[in-house]
């Protein structure tokens, strides 16, 4: 057999063994084309928009909340119809994103449910989360300029009686799925994979400065020094006010404003720490010193906690890829800003008394306390034991 007869012969025999793929008889399948008779937008979210407060325990926003922040993202997440198919509406898209958010479900449980295909629900919610961000983060997590800062000093002196503080700062894991071919990049020392959320609150429980998607095999500290916060607070490009006098104690000359964070970040001129030394049997003004830093420290778990009551995705272990986790993380934080400015949501969760978006960095370095950082913390003790920094509950303190 000639040598040209013979590959003819093998490759007809190669393409006789070959499994038949079947061809599809239908464009789209039947319980794909009822979305508008029973799917879940089209059916049980029409009926809920007459009831009030079971729209708000769907969505975790009320009716007119929904509505208003439709108008501000429709246009940007409206897509044209082909010939060959109807696109989904705006309104389908968001209430498809905001599903997401609020349950942490996967997307072919919401895909089910709306009736669209999984792979659809995958391209809606990280664009319409992306347009989210790109649309509020200009106005409601904007770069903090100076009078910015001056205003929350303000009020956390009236809040929590802690003059020249500018923020509460700390991070937060956000648990996923270990990513492929990552190895331990996403591992961190709680034994499970995550990126990590770190971030600065104002009194008033909204953020102001995020960065997401760090690596979490390091410390808190390890994160704010890589961050681009971190490397702006270093290279003091942040517009923070000069050093001001503490009020009632002007004797102790200029202080500096500072951010309140925990033991896990490093102690900086413009970073407050705690002192070191749980077991031993510290002085009483530096215990004091600590509570009152502590009871700023919980304004930022406040916060997270109050994310995690309303988006429910924080609750569950995401299966995506750490880019649209990136993505749902910063919706997150900027529709939290978005519901307590603009409709005046009551606070939750008080305590005793009644983007910021920054270019990326290079790595900073060592974590070790200047000088200058540890006269502004004696500076800082005896203030909060004397009569003009003096809060009630403290002196309780043994």
């Amino acid at each position: 057999m000639r040598p040209t007869l013979r590959k003819v012969v093998l490759i007809v025999l190669l393409d006789r063994d070959q499994p038949r793929r079947e061809r599809r008889s239908v464009w789209v399948q039947r319980w794909l084309k009822s979305r508008k008779q029973a799917g879940e937008f089209h059916r049980l979210i029409q009926e809920l928009r007459l009831c009030g407060e079971e729209f708000r325990s769907y969505f975790r926003l009320d009716l007119s909340e929904f509505d208003h922040l439709q108008q501000m993202v429709g246009a940007r997440i409206t897509r044209m119809d082909t010939n060959y198919r109807e696109s989904i509406c705006p309104v389908e898209r968001l209430a498809i994103c905001l599903q997401f958010l609020a349950t942490g479900y996967s997307y072919r449980t919401i895909g089910f449910s709306f009736r669209v295909r999984w792979s659809t629900v995958a391209g809606i919610v990280p664009s319409v989360e992306q347009v989210i961000w790109d649309c509020l983060v200009g106005e409601y997590i904007p770069v903090p300029k100076e009078e910015d800062w001056r205003a929350i000093a303000a009020e956390f002196l009236e809040r929590w009686n802690f003059p020249n503080c500018l923020g509460s700062i700390d991070g937060r894991h956000v648990v996923i799925q270990a990513p492929p071919c990552s190895g331990l990049q996403f591992y961190n020392y709680k034994g499970t994979y995550s990126v990590v959320l770190l971030a600065v609150v104002d009194a008033i429980y909204c953020f102001r400065v995020v960065d997401v998607g760090a690596y979490c095999k390091g410390s808190d500290g390890g994160t704010l020094r890589d961050s681009a916060f971190g490397q702006a607070l270093q290279d003091d490009t942040l517009e923070i006010p000069p050093p001001a006098s503490l009020p009632g104690a002007e004797d102790l000359g200029p202080v500096p404003h500072v951010f309140v964070s925990d033991e896990a970040f490093p102690l900086r001129p413009n970073l407050m720490r705690p002192y070191a030394g749980r077991q031993l049997p510290l002085p009483k003004p530096v215990r004091i010193f600590n509570k009152q830093l502590s009871r700023k420290k919980l304004v930022v778990e406040c916060a997270f906690g109050i994310l995690a009551v309303r988006w429910r995705m924080y609750r569950r272990v995401l299966g995506l890829s750490p880019s649209n986790v990136d993505a749902c993380v910063k919706a997150t934080c900027v529709l939290h800003n978005y519901l307590r400015r603009s409709f005046q949501e009551p606070l939750q969760m008080e305590m005793g008394t009644p983007n910021g978006h920054l270019p990326d960095v290079t790595r900073a370095g060592a974590n070790h306390a200047p000088r200058q950082a540890l006269q502004v913390r004696e500076k800082l003790t005896p203030y909060f034991s004397s009569s003009a920094g003096e809060v009630p509950w403290p002196h309780a303190v043994e």
